[in-house]
Formats: structure tokens, sequence, C-alpha cells
């Protein structure tokens, strides 16, 4: 990277920083609001925990294999990056299809968002932090599209690095969530 698009591409991260930033608080207060409706109709055996180990692990390992993007880059190996982008979305695609059966399930057995406040406090931030997962779902189409189009140009750098911010961010999001909303939960 020449030093113009190195001071882009640094001035781009800091933006995505301040975006993550802003998600945070967005985060922080849907866990606010999940704390203040928790009394509100609750029932420990709700959850099953294996399974959303299960989840956890799943999401955990895609934040794993998104770490190996950098490498790739470096190497300046399209294939190898698409491998990772490819095992990244599938782990993804897992996880949310895991949450939305659960949700499934949840409103089978009568237990939607309509019930109490608790649900709807479960459901909504468990839902955002799902549909930021499937944002970037089609985020990592788009970086695989443009890759295998155009390579690791500077544009591309800085999209995956971007990427890799938001990526991570969603996991440490996730074990909040796994911790105070099923973990603590279930002890």
């Amino acid at each position: 990277m020449s030093s113009a698009a190195e001071v882009v591409h640094s001035r781009t991260v800091y933006g995505f920083w301040v975006y993550l930033m802003t998600d945070c608080i967005l985060f922080g207060v849907l866990f606010a609001t999940f704390v203040v409706l928790h009394p509100n109709t609750y029932n420990k055996e709700l959850f099953s925990l294996p399974f959303v180990l299960a989840e956890t692990l799943i999401l955990l390992v895609s934040s794993f294999t998104c770490g190996f993007l950098p490498g790739a880059m470096r190497e300046n190996n399209r294939h190898k990056a698409l491998f990772w982008f490819a095992v990244t979305f599938l782990l993804g695609a897992a996880f949310v299809t895991l949450e939305l059966t659960e949700f499934t399930k949840l409103v089978r057995e009568g237990n939607s968002w309509q019930k109490s406040g608790y649900f709807s406090g479960f459901f909504t931030l468990v839902g955002t932090h799902g549909f930021h997962i499937s944002v970037g779902l089609l985020w990592m189409i788009v970086l695989m599209a443009q890759i295998g189009f155009r390579g690791f140009n500077d544009a591309n750098i800085k999209r995956v690095d971007c990427f890799r911010l938001f990526w991570h961010f969603l996991d440490v999001v996730w074990i909040f969530i796994f911790t105070f909303v099923y973990l603590l939960e279930a002890m």
C-alpha cells in the first residue's frame, strides 16, 4: 500500500471502530432492557444449554477461521482467502440456522415475544445479534465476489479488515449473551 492508501485505510478503520462503538451502545441498551424485563415471566426449563453451547462453539470457531484471512492476504493467495471465507460463512450460516431453530421451538411452545416482557427482551437482544450475523453473511458473499474478481487491491484489503473487526465484535457480543442470558440463567 502506498502512504496515501495507508492514510485512507487507517481513517476507514478508525471510522469503522466508531461504528462498532455505536453498535456497542445498541447492545448495551438491549442488555439493560433485558435485565429490566427479566423478572417478568421467566422459566429455567426453557433453554437447552448443550444446544446453546453448540451455537457458541460454532460461532467461536468461525471467529478462529476468520482469523486466517490476514495470512492469506499477506501471501496474496486468493484461493486460501476464499476458502477461509467459505468456512467462516458456513459456520455463520449454521449459527443462524440454530438460532432460528431455537426461536421456532420457543414460539411453538407458546413462548413468543408477545408472551411477556422477558421474552420481548430476549427475542430483541438475541434476534438483533442474529440479524447482525446475517448482515455479516451477506457482507462475506460480497467480499468473496470482490476478491474473486479483483484480488487484494487496497479497497478489498480495507473491506476485509473492517469485516474482521465486525465479525470478532459479534463474537464478543455473543459471549456476553451466552453468559448473561443462558449460562447464568441455567445456574
